[in-house]
């Protein structure tokens, strides 16, 4: 498997792309906006068509619309504060509405599906670099701010009084996780990657105890999920977004199993 070039392309993608997403859907789950993913990864698919149809690197197109779209969803938020939910449903309503039509205007519709689904044989030596780039970056920002964002999710309010500039933060996640959502499309599939920052983050969240040790959990688990999914793509010749997804949930439902198991047992003692 490792003989061919796409391959390892994909393989070194997959390990980069394991890491960050769930170092973004922690703090997604904790804050209980794990459904801005979603309605991100259906907007990256109007920006998907765009660059397709104009002949431009869908990745930066994507990455363009993702953006857009992650702070019309705080505009939207802070307008209507009480219907938070709605701005989700509003951006991830136009997105797909939009990525709906636009898809009858792209050159070869397998390339469009491609995007939606993952494929390991579409990561080229320039989708790495990028991908290469904002791994360094959102490991980095993720690491530099890992208080900052434990403290907004603890109690906003203490947080903002101890000198965190919530706003700031709360604007650098946002734009982590849209260009997260974004360049993961060609690997993952857009239409998957929410599934990838949420459940190896609830699989974790089943056996630990603190934030922290779940947030190496959660890494190790998507890192094993990405991996075991991309060679089972490789070889069973299944779309690679599906299999990571389905590996992933066969893992939450086991450790669900083991860890209701467990408690009846310790109860019964």
């Amino acid at each position: 498997m490792l003989n061919y070039d796409f391959m390892q392309r994909a393989i070194l993608a997959g390990i980069m792309l394991s890491i960050i997403i769930p170092m973004i859907g922690i703090v997604m789950i904790n804050r209980k906006t794990s459904m801005i993913g979603d309605a991100l990864s259906h907007s990256s698919l109007s920006g998907i068509a765009i660059g397709l149809i104009f002949g431009i690197n869908p990745l930066w197109t994507s990455l363009v619309i993702c953006v857009v779209a992650s702070f019309a969803i705080e505009v939207i938020r802070r307008r209507f504060d009480q219907y938070g939910d709605m701005a989700t449903a509003i951006v991830m309503s136009g997105g797909i509405g939009l990525a709906a039509v636009l898809s009858d205007f792209t050159p070869g519709g397998a390339s469009f599906e491609s995007f939606m689904f993952g494929s390991i044989t579409t990561v080229s030596k320039q989708d790495l670099s990028l991908i290469a780039c904002v791994f360094v970056v959102v490991v980095g920002v993720s690491i530099y701010f890992y208080n900052a964002l434990l403290y907004n999710l603890i109690n906003p309010m203490m947080s903002r009084l101890s000198g965190v500039k919530t706003d700031l933060v709360d604007s650098i996640f946002t734009l982590l996780t849209a260009i997260t959502v974004a360049i993961s499309a060609k690997t993952v599939g857009a239409l998957m990657i929410t599934s990838l920052m949420v459940v190896p983050v609830a699989t974790s969240l089943l056996v630990s105890k603190s934030y922290k040790t779940s947030y190496i959990l959660s890494i190790i688990l998507s890192l094993a999920f990405m991996l075991t999914g991309i060679t089972a793509s490789f070889y069973l010749g299944v779309k690679p977004g599906g299999s990571i997804v389905l590996i992933a949930i066969i893992v939450l439902i086991l450790v669900s199993i083991f860890t209701m198991t467990r408690q009846k047992l310790l109860i019964k003692k």
